[in-house]
């Protein structure tokens, strides 16, 4: 199957080693901000709001986060990328997310924002959106 993410890999060897740990119960994490937010945007897709909530920085997440049953996540899309890389500590990414409607597969639209990151020791965490549309 391949990874909800659009990075072109199969899921096993692309989100799916940060969403659920690698095979040897070891912990992976994303190495850039954007790999980071392509496997929070596959957790939407998959429906893991655990994933979601542990990489959401302490000072902006939401105690609790319900997922719309109604959206299924079908296309991401990359549209810019600031800093973020192997050596930086924070970093700005801007993506379009599309979704249609389960109920009604021709309604469709999508979502695109500018979202902030930063790096505690090994690991990114989603802050918040800068810029949604």
């Amino acid at each position: 199957m391949r990874c909800p993410c659009n990075s072109g890999e199969d899921f096993q060897s692309c989100c799916a080693k940060y969403l659920g740990g690698n095979s040897d119960g070891t912990v992976a994490y994303p190495p850039t901000a954007e790999a980071l937010m392509r496997s929070r945007y596959t957790a939407f897709a998959v429906g893991d709001t655990g994933y979601l909530l542990r990489t959401w920085h302490p000072d902006t997440r939401p105690a609790e986060l319900e997922l719309d049953p109604d959206q299924q996540w079908y296309l991401l899309e990359i549209l810019s990328t600031s800093r973020g890389g192997y050596f930086d500590d924070d970093g700005v990414v801007g993506f379009r997310a599309s979704y249609r409607s389960a109920a009604n597969r021709k309604l469709r639209d999508s979502l695109t924002e500018t979202s902030s990151f930063i790096r505690q020791g090994k690991q990114w965490l989603y802050v918040d959106a800068l810029e949604i549309r």
